[in-house]
């Protein structure tokens, strides 16, 4: 609501004071013409500002103060070229260009009395053109446009809200996330997203693309699929409006083309204090000694699945033989796998269980039980 009244009052503001200017009498006498135009071509100018505005929904912080530090940079080095051309015609003396001057053409005038001289008018030279003004304007409209095009084309190389100011890699709050090739290819980071559980930043780097790219493209099928995967899912991720997500073209100094995928991902999220968002156990760890943060999906969900505590009962389908002789495995619907002692004469039957021990790996959690016709053997009053 509040921005709605600032573009009112703008348009307001615009209006009010091109019709003050158009009521001077110098702009009144040129006519009715001129007059709307003075009032008009601001008019419509402010309006189309505040439609691109209205339309324009996705602005980034980083591009305006990155042109606005261009616009600036620009500036300064204009001046400082507009000094040196100054000092320049003062030393050589300035140049200057002029039109050939034609022989004055005498009109000859028709005298009153009799016996006068025709008089004759000269028509005057045309104004001298210095080449060191359009020099300056040359100069200072190049350094600009060189200035923006420098700043917007290498963004992406700093991370500033404040023009080209990176703050502390310390600070706490909103740091994007840097997705990895496994992630996007696992496919639960859209599912999490549209949770609206992320309030962070997405970001994919390009070289992730490309590799995800590569893969889709493999004469592997499986590694093809895997690869489409992953772009289906990019594409689902970019299509969603709970989540801020997007391509970034840069990569950390550091690195260069030659780097492992891996390598880039750590040093760029060391370089932007950003999170790494994967899969990979041991990218996480290479991650972890490059002092960066990691999200592990599978720690994730991991912490998700509900707690089971020895004791409980459960029902779970035997499916399979286990290492040890006589064990049965299942799993739940979660995917946890269930070792269940002397289960192995109950294939294929789904059978009530209590949990002996819950053990937590890094590959995820394994609960271990017996069947309960089967439970452990209470001390007796002989063991007493």
């Amino acid at each position: 609501m509040i921005i709605h009244i600032v573009r009112a009052v703008y348009l307001l503001v615009v209006l009010a004071y091109t019709v003050s200017y158009a009521q001077q009498y110098q702009i009144y006498k040129q006519g009715v013409t001129y007059v709307t135009l003075y009032i008009l071509i601001p008019a419509v100018a402010a309006f189309a500002l505040v439609m691109v505005d209205m339309f324009w929904r996705r602005k980034r912080l980083q591009a305006l103060s990155g042109l606005f530090f261009g616009v600036l940079a620009g500036l300064i080095i204009a001046y400082v070229l507009a000094q040196i051309v100054d000092l320049t015609g003062t030393v050589f003396g300035e140049i200057t260009t002029q039109a050939a001057k034609p022989p004055p053409l005498e009109l000859p005038i028709p005298s009153v009395g009799e016996g006068a001289a025709p008089e004759a008018v000269q028509i005057p030279a045309p104004p001298k053109i210095s080449i060191m003004a359009l020099a300056k304007v040359l100069l200072g409209a190049s350094a600009v446009f060189i200035c923006v095009s420098f700043v917007l084309q290498t963004k992406d190389d700093f991370r500033f809200v404040v023009p080209y100011v990176e703050f502390s890699r310390q600070t706490k709050g909103r740091r994007p996330l840097l997705l990895d090739t496994s992630v996007v290819i696992d496919g639960r980071i859209a599912d999490i997203a549209d949770t609206r559980i992320l309030d962070a930043e997405l970001i994919v780097p390009r070289f992730v693309l490309g590799e995800l790219q590569s893969i889709a493209d493999s004469d592997d099928k499986l590694k093809r699929n895997r690869g489409r995967r992953g772009l289906d899912v990019l594409n689902r991720l970019q299509s969603s409006n709970k989540i801020s997500i997007r391509l970034l073209n840069a990569q950390a100094p550091s690195t260069d083309e030659g780097t492992p995928v891996d390598a880039k991902l750590v040093a760029l999220a060391e370089h932007l204090g950003a999170r790494v968002v994967t899969n990979d156990y041991n990218l996480g760890k290479i991650a972890q000694l490059r002092g960066v943060e990691t999200v592990n999906i599978n720690d994730l969900a991991n912490a998700l699945k509900p707690i089971v505590l020895p004791g409980e009962s459960l029902r779970v389908k035997i499916i399979k033989q286990g290492e040890e002789p006589g064990q049965g495995v299942g799993y739940l619907e979660d995917g946890t796998m269930v070792v269940v002692e002397q289960g192995r004469d109950h294939m294929g039957k789904e059978i009530a269980i209590t949990v002996t021990s819950v053990l937590q790996t890094s590959a995820g959690r394994m609960i271990f039980g017996k069947a309960e016709s089967q439970k452990p053997r209470g001390r007796g009053p002989k063991d007493t």
